[in-house]
């Protein structure tokens, strides 16, 4: 099912956008003590904002607002809230959300029009190795989502290999849904317990909180790592709670489709200025339809770029590239300008590391230093060498290498409380 707006040129779309918007802020100096009190700190009369290039006169929602002013943003009495959630906080301490019943019904048409996407219909059953509880917004929304869809749902949660291929034999579920590191796992598992993995009903996976490709949208060194050994199609998706919306790819696998009527998006510098198609820009988000924490001008951190031509899928709206790292974790060392997703993709080209962290730390020069806490099973007198001669043909530079056992490794990915696991320390000045 593609959502009519989807399908309409680009002008049209921008139109229906800019009648949205001012629904949006309408609501926001009607319902914000935050935007009420921004509008009138700036000067700023909503009417004047008449297109999407008016948002610039508004200044940008930052990390650091909803962290000290996260009561002021809910717009609703706390009698219509129905259901807490919290962000992941890798960024720093978790921010709440608050959602009504209509919030809700929100989350599930977006999931129920983002899976679509990714060509999945009522007679599809998914896997979900997810957690559906520690407040986490996006395994209820993908649950939401699917029985919106009318799908079958099973609920396994992340991890437990030997249980995850027993509801694979039992139920013949037909996707996915997971963090993508876990699916060579899973395949390491089913090798060494002489499963047939290839032989299941398994046929697609929905890939979060990873990016499994490059910005050229080839796969990058972990999707290949999944599809030289398992026949799954992979789609990549880009959500947060902030967003309460997800960017979900197609069977082009060409970028996640932008959803008109739930999001507008802006891709901004480090002067908030528009970049330009093929520029990379951090995506700023305005929502709309929601309720009880509506965001205007959003920095979401993450540095992506935009694409507008026509997909073969027939949407016209715009798509959105991989994830090429978050503003707050770039990394400079060595003269290099590095953000994680690179050094993890080194890293996975590498066999015999299992598992990893990153820690980054700075040095007695203020500069950034960078040591790679390495899970093997087996290593030699070589296996420090290769690391980091194959970091040096793919990014010139280095990192300091140390190992561990992978159990170890596991313990610090997934510590008390995460919903998923981490594999980046910062623990710069």
């Amino acid at each position: 099912m593609i959502p009519e707006i989807e399908k309409k040129p680009l002008s049209e779309i921008k139109k229906f956008q800019e009648e949205k918007l001012k629904e949006v802020l309408a609501y926001l100096k009607d319902k914000s003590k935050f935007y009420k009190r921004m509008f009138s700190e700036n000067n700023i009369n909503i009417n004047d904002i008449k297109t999407i290039e008016d948002l610039s006169k508004i200044p940008v929602t930052s990390k650091d607002d909803l962290q000290n002013f996260s009561d002021d943003f809910l717009c609703v009495d706390k009698s219509q809230i129905v259901d807490f959630v919290t962000t992941s906080g890798t960024l720093g301490e978790p921010v709440t959300f608050a959602m009504t019943e209509n919030d809700i019904e929100r989350l599930a048409y977006n999931e129920y029009i983002s899976f679509s996407c990714a060509n999945t219909t009522s007679s599809d059953i998914y896997q979900l190795m997810v957690t559906l509880d520690k407040r986490f917004m996006a395994g209820m929304a993908y649950f939401l989502g699917l029985r919106k869809l009318g799908a079958g749902i099973i609920r396994m949660g992340p991890g437990l290999q030997k249980l995850q291929f027993d509801s694979i034999q039992r139920f013949s579920p037909t996707g996915i849904i997971g963090v993508p590191s876990f699916l060579p796992k899973l395949i390491e598992f089913a090798e060494q317990n002489n499963i047939n993995y290839k032989n299941t009903s398994l046929k697609k996976a929905v890939c979060i909180g990873e990016p499994i490709r490059n910005p050229d949208f080839s796969l990058n060194t972990l999707g290949k790592k999944i599809t030289e050994k398992w026949d799954l199609k992979l789609y990549s998706t880009y959500a947060s709670t902030e967003m309460g919306t997800a960017f979900t790819e197609c069977e082009a696998g060409m970028g996640g489709h932008h959803h008109p009527e739930m999001i507008i998006v802006e891709f901004l510098d480090d002067e908030n200025n528009p970049v330009t198609e093929g520029e990379a820009g951090e995506v700023t988000i305005t929502t709309i339809g929601v309720e009880g924490m509506p965001l205007l001008r959003f920095k979401t951190g993450d540095i992506c770029h935009y694409h507008t031509e026509k997909c073969s899928c027939g949407r016209t709206s715009m798509r959105l590239g991989p994830v090429i790292g978050r503003k707050q974790h770039m990394l400079k060392f060595k003269g290099t300008t590095l953000f994680p997703p690179a050094i993890y993709d080194v890293l996975n080209k590498i066999n015999f590391i299992e598992n990893y962290i990153i820690e980054v730390s700075t040095n007695s020069l203020g500069t950034d230093d960078i040591l790679i806490k390495a899970g093997c099973s087996h290593t030699d007198k070589y296996s420090e060498k290769t690391i980091k001669d194959t970091f040096r043909s793919m990014m010139r530079v280095a990192p300091e290498i140390e190992f561990y056992k992978p159990s170890q490794i596991s313990k610090w990915q997934l510590q008390d409380g995460d919903r998923k696991p981490r594999m980046f320390f910062d623990k710069r000045n």
